[in-house]
């Protein structure tokens, strides 16, 4: 019987549980210690710090399948989506780990096994490929698997060796190749396992890290070689299923029904649809799964990204007829054929939903106009014999009516036409004040090689953290000295330094928390140093931060440790606040809110969160009164560790890009609130005090943020918020609770005597435009006006000329004015003149005349500029201008 999707990654995962691995969930598409990588594109990227020695998880011996997406930097095969039978932006890659544990032999043995074995594919039909040099890997392949030798191919460093970069691990790779049959491939006698075409569809890739790199290009064995493997789900669900598309399997089927169902169109009918149908199915996945993991539409990084795969898929379903937001509607069928893997996704089940329908409702708005511009301007270019869209045009259609730039290539690609890239990059350089780069990256800054070389020491230097449960003292011996980035051996008197030690109270920033600050020293004469700020680079080490005040630091001298008490104290009442404010949201405002971000130090504290519209006073009290609820009731705040999958199934809290271990924290509120965090709290509600909500915004579409303060803190803005109270009071000359109805009764006389103040104006400009109309002059039969007048603003230029023009029924009125000292200029056609007389280009003739700029439409344009001496010879131009 043929396996399903979702039978064959269980049964990948249960074999190498069978062979010893650990079952690994798939980390988020959000890489969390990566800055490196928009998303996570293969399966090691969760275990890039095991591969360098930097992390010890308790497991040699890993698979999993992980969620992957590849439409961005480097691995970007975002054109080729829904064109060939093999290209996805998302897809699962299954994958078998070893780190420092077995290697090659095994690696080969168990592929082997589970594909010809478990998965059943004939052994004809599988073709090898290996790095030239591999003479290993051929043994092992043609005397132990019995792969004849015609059908091991020898290939190059590009195709077959891999590097993590320009130096470090490295190593060469093995591909297992399935031969589709001629049918799929090229035709060319030619066509072999090297070929490009989709005979020979690699399936699965097992890299061999072997060797350390230097800048030289030398390979140095590695002294515990590592297992890297990855294999496309998709792909193998085609090649078992009998099919010779992935689009065709059943991971894509059921997608493609319900598309074929809204569309009223057959798959497989019309090539154009099938194309669209596949775009649709596949960025549907993507969109779906981003969106899951916290990415939002946005105009950079990841966020641009999802926007332009969201816009692509709905660009297609116009091309399938579908004018309306339909996305949404695919979204929540990939949500309920993907739950069993993945459950989260029914979770977030309607706020993706949401966030999809949202950013389709805006695109539509504006892409139709976008379209009829772009027509209109690939008519123009094959009318002229032109090849490329001027880059000003692509350019007004990203940023005017949303179309990614390979949206725009999309369009015009069937009509063999490119895009002025330079000319868009040129536009886009213009625009931009801040700086060019759109994506700083996130996970923080990479590991510093000072943190790298510490951790990969023969005896690694590791810091344990002993500051929970409300200890800020503590004795430890040095154990690194850093000042500025490099090792030494002592530090001395007014140094700017770093000091890791073996035990720490001090908190290092993780997870939101700010570090701690506070003093190391040792009694006597010997030294002090002022910790300013303390960080956790790596999981086993914290690093001190700070000066020295006095005397010299030696490698191995005993220390004393002091956190400043009452900044840990503040830190803590306004962490645990955060987790009562993130449960009182969640009660008020639905489970759809997740964290996006949060800031917490002594004075205050910030959390971002998803939730897709404003947040109403009423809610924000309501929220507000249910934390101080549970801050009342002194619940006590305990914490567990727990295995993580026992811990989730408590029901605690995760954050989406948050990377776990196989063991975590899990802190409990009473039965209000339960999260996984590492970071220290209060020991019950109680000692928080108080909770106040300061301010609340839209950071970006679909995240608010909440900034509050508690304790001390909140006591001392309640008090801020009293005395100007106070004062306003007493400023009106009112009680302290009839403010509001007094400064009501201010402004609604203010409001009459505005509209007093107003009539009279027009009343003034009234007069004055008909004591004005005895200036009008006739030039080749039109009555022209050009005069100097008196207006306090554009606005008033523009309702004064709007009573001349009234009045004059038919001519050209150029009006002058200053106001703060610079010059306003406004042009006045009547509709009968506008196809002889253009005032916006009057104006632009008159304007540089007073030092400025301007322009409009034929029957109105204005203009500004910074020398209003000038109006009056300005002005003067007009009639031979006419």
């Amino acid at each position: 019987m043929t396996m399903t999707g979702s039978e064959i990654r269980e049964s990948f995962l249960r074999f190498f549980e069978e062979k010893g691995h650990m079952r690994v969930a798939s980390s988020s598409l959000v890489p969390k210690d990566d800055p490196t990588l928009l998303f996570a594109n293969s399966g090691m990227v969760q275990f890039k710090n095991c591969f360098l020695g930097l992390e010890d998880r308790g497991y040699r011996r890993a698979a999993t399948s992980q969620k992957c997406v590849r439409a961005g930097g480097k691995h970007n095969d975002l054109e080729n989506v829904g064109i060939t039978a093999r290209h996805h932006t998302f897809f699962e890659m299954l994958g078998n780990f070893s780190f420092g544990d077995y290697f090659k032999a095994e690696a080969i043995a168990w592929a082997w096994e589970y594909l010809t074995g478990v998965m059943g594919l004939p052994k004809e039909k599988l073709w090898i490929t290996i790095y030239r040099d591999d003479d290993e890997a051929f043994r092992i392949w043609h005397e132990e698997m019995g792969v004849p030798a015609e059908r091991i191919v020898r290939m190059g460093e590009k195709s077959n060796f891999w590097m993590m970069g320009e130096t470090g691990p490295c190593g060469p790779c093995s591909e297992i190749l399935y031969d589709q049959g001629e049918g799929t491939g090229c035709g060319k006698p030619t066509c072999s396992a090297e070929c490009e075409c989709d005979r020979h569809l690699e399936i699965w890739n097992l890299v061999f890290t072997q060797f350390d790199r230097d800048a030289s290009g030398r390979l140095t064995p590695l002294p515990k070689p590592n297992i890297d493997t990855g294999m496309g789900l998709e792909r193998l669900a085609a090649v078992t299923q009998g099919v010779t598309s992935s689009y065709d399997s059943d991971l894509f089927a059921g997608v493609i029904r319900f598309i074929e169902k809204i569309s009223g169109r057959n798959y497989r009918k019309n090539e154009d649809d099938d194309i669209s149908m596949r775009v649709i199915a596949d960025h549907s996945r993507a969109v779906t799964f981003l969106i899951g993991d916290g990415v939002l539409p946005s105009n950079e990084g990841r966020g641009y990204v999802l926007r332009r795969i969201l816009r692509r898929a709905a660009r297609h379903g116009k091309l399938l007829g579908l004018n309306r937001p339909f996305l949404h509607e695919v979204a929540a069928v990939v949500i309920d054929l993907m739950k069993d893997a993945y459950p989260d996704l029914v979770e977030r089940s309607s706020f993706i939903r949401k966030v999809v329908e949202s950013e389709e409702e805006r695109f539509i708005e504006t892409l139709d106009a976008g379209l009829r511009i772009l027509q209109e301007e690939v008519a123009v270019l094959k009318k002229a014999g032109g090849r490329v869209i001027p880059g000003d045009i692509v350019f007004k259609l990203y940023d005017t009516f949303g179309f990614p730039t390979d949206l725009t290539a999309d369009i015009v690609r069937k009509d063999g036409l490119s895009l002025d890239m330079e000319g868009f990059e040129k536009a886009m350089a213009a625009q931009r004040d801040k700086a060019r780069e759109s994506w700083k990256g996130s996970g923080g800054e990479a590991v510093a090689e000072v943190y790298r070389r510490l951790a990969t020491l023969s005896t690694p230097v590791k810091t344990d953290f002993v500051g929970y449960e409300g200890v800020t003292e503590g004795k430890s011996r040095v154990l690194a000295l850093l000042k500025e980035g490099r090792q030494v051996d002592e530090i001395g008197e007014g140094d700017e330094a770093e000091i890791i030690v073996e035990r720490t109270p001090f908190y290092g920033e993780t997870g939101g928390q700010v570090g701690d600050k506070g003093e190391i020293k040792r009694d006597g004469v010997s030294f002090e140093f002022k910790v300013t700020d303390t960080k956790r680079p790596l999981d086993d080490l914290i690093t001190h931060l700070g000066r020295v005040g006095k005397g010299r630091i030696r490698l191995g001298d005993e220390a004393c440790l002091r956190v400043t008490d009452d900044i840990r104290r503040a830190t803590e009442a306004n962490h645990s606040g955060t987790h009562i404010l993130q449960a009182a949201l969640k009660a008020v405002l639905g489970e759809h809110v997740k964290q996006s971000g949060s800031l917490v130090n002594a004075e205050r504290l910030r959390f971002d969160f998803t939730h897709f519209s404003r947040i109403e006073e009423e809610e924000l009290a309501r929220i507000e009164e249910l934390a101080n609820r549970i801050i009342r009731a002194n619940c006590p705040v305990e914490t567990q560790v727990l295995p993580l999958a026992e811990a989730v199934r408590t029901g605690a809290t995760a954050v989406f890009d948050e990377k776990y271990g196989e063991t975590v924290r899990v802190v409990r509120m009473g039965e209000f609130s339960r999260e996984l965090c590492g970071g220290t709290h209060v020991r019950r509600t109680g000692d928080i005090g108080l909770l106040k909500i300061v301010h609340e915004s839209a950071i970006a579409a679909g995240v608010r943020r909440i900034e509050a303060v508690t304790g001390g803190g909140a006591v001392a803005h309640v008090r801020r918020l009293e005395d100007e109270l106070r004062r306003t009071s007493s400023l009106l000359k009112a009680g302290l609770f009839e403010t509001a109805e007094r400064v009501e009764k201010l402004l609604k006389g203010q409001r009459e005597i505005e509209r007093e103040i107003e009539a009279l104006k027009g009343k003034l400009a009234a007069r004055d435009s008909g004591d004005l109309m005895g200036r009008v002059r006739q030039i080749k039969g039109v009555d022209v006006l050009a005069t100097v007048v008196e207006a306090s603003d554009v606005k008033a230029l523009r309702d004064f000329g709007d009573k001349l023009r009234d009045r004059l029924r038919s001519g050209i009125i150029l009006l002058g004015s200053r106001a703060d000292g610079k010059a306003m200029l406004l042009c006045l056609v009547t509709k009968d003149l506008t196809d002889r007389y253009h005032a916006g280009k009057i104006i632009q003739a008159i304007a540089p005349l007073v030092g400025g700029s301007g322009g409009g439409r034929p029957d109105m344009a204005q203009a500004g500029g910074p020398k209003p001496e000038l109006l009056e010879q300005a002005l003067e131009k007009l009639p031979d201008l006419l």
